[in-house]
């Protein structure tokens, strides 16, 4: 007679592989690999089995809503005067922010093996049929690859030689994508190898981490810090403690220890925060036991940023997963928050799209002044069919009365077609600078703002933005007008699952048909 985590097991492999999600013999190996976690907060929830079916697999398996509305407490203290942000004055010193994001490690890698196989990951085993250049290019590969070490230490020595930087954020996701296979052993010889060739060629550069998605075994399991013993996250945690004391100081190992977040003051006026955007995804099967604000982030938060409104500080948020991407009321909650500390908030940086956009904030009572942006660097990786990249934004610098704003930003990539060429070396080079690309006086939230209805209207332009966003390897097909309308919504939105913020853009297509369409290119 099968047990009941038998049947669930049976069950999964099922649905994993009618619904064509992978292969059977991956299905087999991820619902092995996911069990013992995911049964275990299904036991704790009070979700019923339609709604958690809902939630693990999506619309077509059942209906989930975890929208029961739950609030932050914001601060009784009025919100200080909006101060328009403004140019630096005349002379005043700039400072260059490095910014690495979803490195994604693959430790299996073999040049010369099939890009084109049917498995999600693909660039790691298996010579590739047809004429010799069709296997997997020894730097990388326009394929469903990662990357392999070389490419990544070609990078970071390629950083090492170039102009000085005055601090580095780095937003997590550090393994490949072989997500059906991974042990936690896998994961913390990515934390080690790569934690230790950042020291080793950015040094003496201060990084600052942020906790991604993959950094888990499984995938996406990050649960609350009420969940204790071997269940727990405290092997992960602990090991990026560890990995990151020369960085981190140790009021900010500690809370590191216990949620994967934590603040520190980089200088005088300045103080960073970085958040464990994982309690917010709709990924993390934990959040079946309770998804009001896991860990109570968002309301320590609350206090780190009130706190530094009374000091007078700025400060810069980083993270991994975009909040648009984020559980509705978890999302809704850190909008309120930006709004209530626009003033505070100099900056924001995420990554996890593996794709170079943002996200806007407005003010919450018209949706129309602009107050924020995030900004959503791409990917170091290839995963899918892009060039390796990465991301340098210039700041407002250290001064007394310093914005600590972002006054301009560059991408760079390896142009893969040109560094996999017989007898080529790999050649990092700039794909673009923002103000110069899109034609913009600043880049504070007014213009970008103002670049989307300028996207609207000139179709060129927002081709040009295409190319870009895929770091200058676009898919054949152009996007045209279901498209962007989905990517113009998904750029204005920095709220999930709202409609008004799309109707300033007036899309002809309803509001559903846009999400669907926005949701279909999540692929991290």
């Amino acid at each position: 007679m099968q047990t009941n985590e038998a049947r669930i097991q049976r069950l999964a492999v099922s649905v994993c592989t009618e619904l064509r999600l992978a292969r059977r013999e991956i299905c087999q190996d991820a619902v092995r690999l996911f069990e013992k976690d995911v049964v275990s907060a299904w036991v704790r929830s009070v979700l019923r089995p339609a709604e958690i079916c809902g939630l693990l697999v999506g619309a077509r398996c059942g209906h989930w809503d975890i929208l029961s509305d739950w609030n932050v407490t914001l601060p009784s203290t009025p919100k200080p005067p909006v101060v328009p942000p403004a140019p630096p004055p005349p002379g005043a010193p700039t400072s260059r922010l490095l910014f690495l994001t979803d490195l994604h490690w693959d430790q299996a890698y073999a040049p010369g093996s099939d890009p084109a196989c049917k498995d999600p990951l693909c660039c790691r085993g298996g010579r590739a049929q047809g004429p010799p250049h069709a296997g997997a290019g020894y730097w990388g590969e326009y394929s469903k690859c990662d990357l392999p070490l070389h490419t990544i230490e070609n990078l970071l020595q390629h950083l090492g030689r170039g102009p000085p930087f005055q601090r580095a954020y780095w937003t997590g996701d550090l393994p490949a994508h072989d997500v059906w296979q991974q042990s936690r052993a896998d994961q913390l010889r990515a934390l080690r190898t790569l934690s230790a060739l950042l020291h080793k060629h950015l040094a003496p550069l201060p990084v600052y981490p942020a906790v991604g998605n993959h950094e888990a075994a499984p995938v996406n399991g990050f649960p609350p810090p009420y969940v204790h013993g071997n269940q727990s996250s405290a092997w992960l945690y602990g090991a990026m403690a560890e990995a990151w004391e020369g960085w981190l100081p140790p009021e900010a190992l500690e809370t590191l220890r216990v949620g994967g977040f934590y603040t520190l003051r980089l200088q005088p006026g300045l103080r960073l925060v970085s958040l464990n955007m994982n309690f917010c995804s709709e990924a993390n099967f934990w959040l079946l036991i309770n998804a009001t604000d896991p860990a109570g982030q968002l309301q320590w938060l609350v206090g780190v940023l009130q706190a530094a409104e009374g000091q007078q500080e700025k400060v810069h948020i980083i993270g991994h997963i975009p909040p648009a991407h984020c559980l509705r009321s978890w999302s809704w909650n850190y909008y309120r928050i930006v709004n209530r500390f626009e003033g505070t908030i100099a900056a924001q940086f995420f990554g996890h799209t593996h794709v170079d956009e943002f996200e806007m904030f407005y003010d919450e009572e018209t949706l129309s002044r602009p107050v924020s942006v995030a900004f959503v660097a791409p990917s170091v990786t290839t995963y899918i069919n892009l060039n390796p990249g990465y991301r340098v934004y210039q700041l407002d610098g250290n001064y007394p009365g310093s914005s600590h704003m972002v006054l301009d930003h560059e991408t760079f990539i390896l142009n893969l077609t040109e560094a996999n060429a017989p007898g080529a070396e790999p050649r990092w080079q700039r794909l673009y600078r923002a103000r110069q690309a899109y034609g913009l006086p600043s880049v504070f939230p007014a213009d970008w703002d103002e670049l989307l209805r300028r996207f609207q209207a000139d179709e060129r332009l927002f081709q040009h933005f295409w190319f870009l966003f895929h770091k200058g390897h676009p898919p054949r097909e152009p996007c045209r007008e279901a498209c962007k309308a989905a990517l113009l919504c998904a750029l204005r939105s920095g709220r999930s699952a709202d409609p008004s913020l799309c109707r300033a853009l007036r899309p002809r297509l309803p509001f559903a048909h846009v999400q669907a369409l926005w949701r279909q290119r999540r692929l991290c």
